[in-house]
């Protein structure tokens, strides 16, 4: 009996892993492929990032070639996919390469343009810029409680996920029957998705905190929140990024990762903000994750976003320190809960988009100075040649400290000196 069930799930986590149901699923979403991929293993020419030309924005053509070479063009230079017929859509190239190998990737088709606009929205709500966009912005103009307890929850999600994806260290869908729209993340493990894990958390985590809270209608907050986590875990798999089993890996985790440290976020945020040892420990700890993620694996692109994010999250908390013992952003007392959002009108927009820009301005000009400063310092101290940034951040000297020392910078900026100047010049 316990045989048969094991064998039973075995085959329930093949089938969820198969790629088939991916490419299967772009086909369906309206993207296929240009080439056959037999002949380019036989040595065809692909694609190439300077063989593409565009008139617009959003697509690009092969230029005319030659015969039908590797039977991507037709004689008139026209588009066909991988049966040889000529493409309705449009031809184009995943939007950023390949993060560790610089793999430009191939060209794909793309038959809706909505579907590919809509699912690169929904990847980028997990990608680096959206979290420097939605968090300052939520803790500059709306809710500094929630933001500080909101990244303890990313820093929690994101570091067990990529903890998590480099000891079962499962490679990315294979490609083909996959066609691969996006390139960035190819080279990292795939199991289990930390865009499905934020992509649940965080939406899931905001509606937690703010519900009752801020005055608005349950219904209303639950189906954003649904929305944004069915587009970002949607997306992963339009992408070729990630496999049914991982996102469901990835869904299924976050949702135990919130389960058991949920009720803790009140401990955590107290500490953070009250006990004279806080900024010791913060500090330590984080840099102790850091250390021990760096030794799961080689290094890759991974290692350094786990260390920016946790870097990102110690300038958070002590930031959070330091406005407690100074007065800044206090916590509205319990008798003006629940708050009321305050009615729009185009004053209140201009002043947070001024917030916004400013202090946005703020923390571009932070990270650039002390990514100046920090990565010839550190590899002077470790004697490491700087002339190849890239070649010297490869190691754990480097990296570790030059991700958390610039990075914590800007955390601490973000939640305590951009508020502190709002404040000065009455934009607060």
């Amino acid at each position: 009996m316990a045989g048969g069930l094991k064998a039973g799930f075995v085959r329930l986590m093949d089938y969820l892993q198969d790629p088939q149901h991916v490419a299967r699923f772009q086909r369906i979403c309206g993207v296929r492929e240009t080439e056959p991929r037999d002949r380019l293993r036989n040595g065809a020419p692909s694609a190439r990032h300077g063989d593409v030309q565009n008139g617009g924005g959003d697509a690009t053509r092969r230029r005319p070639e030659s015969g039908r070479g590797n039977g991507a063009a037709g004689e008139n230079g026209q588009v066909l996919d991988k049966d040889g017929i000529e493409a309705q859509g449009s031809a184009v190239k995943p939007l950023r390469r390949n993060s560790l190998t610089g793999d430009l990737g191939q060209e794909f088709i793309i038959d809706n343009k909505f579907l590919f606009y809509l699912f690169t929205l929904g990847t980028e709500l997990g990608n680096e810029l959206f979290y420097i966009s939605f968090f300052p912005f939520f803790m500059w103009n709306v809710d500094a409680y929630v933001s500080r307890r909101l990244v303890v929850v990313w820093v929690l999600v994101m570091y067990l996920g990529q903890c998590t994806k480099d000891v079962i260290r499962w490679p990315r869908p294979a490609s083909p029957p996959v066609v691969k729209v996006e390139m960035f993340y190819n080279s990292e493990y795939s199991m289990p998705s930390t865009h499905a894990m934020s992509g649940t958390a965080i939406p899931l985590s905001l509606f937690l905190l703010t519900y009752r809270r801020w005055e608005y209608p349950m219904l209303l907050g639950l189906s954003l929140a649904i929305s944004w986590c069915v587009l970002v875990c949607s997306s992963r798999i339009y992408m070729g990024m990630h496999s049914i089993l991982d996102i469901i890996a990835g869904f299924l985790f976050s949702l135990l990762i919130l389960l058991v440290f949920s009720p803790a976020l009140e401990i955590i945020d107290t500490f953070n903000r009250t006990h004279p040892y806080a900024p010791l420990l913060i500090i330590s700890l984080h840099v102790g994750l850091g250390l021990f993620s760096f030794t799961l694996d080689t290094w890759s692109t991974s290692r350094g976003d786990t260390a920016q994010i946790l870097g990102s999250g110690a300038g958070i908390a002590l930031a959070s320190h330091i406005n407690y013992h100074l007065g800044l952003l206090p916590d509205p007392p319990a008798s003006m809960l629940p708050l009321q959002p305050p009615s729009v009108t185009l004053s209140l927009i201009g002043l947070c988009l001024l917030r916004f820009l400013l202090g946005v301005i703020i923390l571009l000009a932070t990270r650039a100075v002390m990514k100046a400063l920090t990565i010839p310092l550190v590899c002077w101290l470790f004697g490491i040649p700087s002339n190849d940034v890239r070649k010297a951040r490869q190691h754990m000297e480097v990296e570790l400290p030059y991700r958390y020392i610039v990075y914590g910078t800007v955390g601490i900026n973000a939640l305590f000196l951009v508020p502190f100047l709002f404040a000065y010049v009455g934009l607060l």
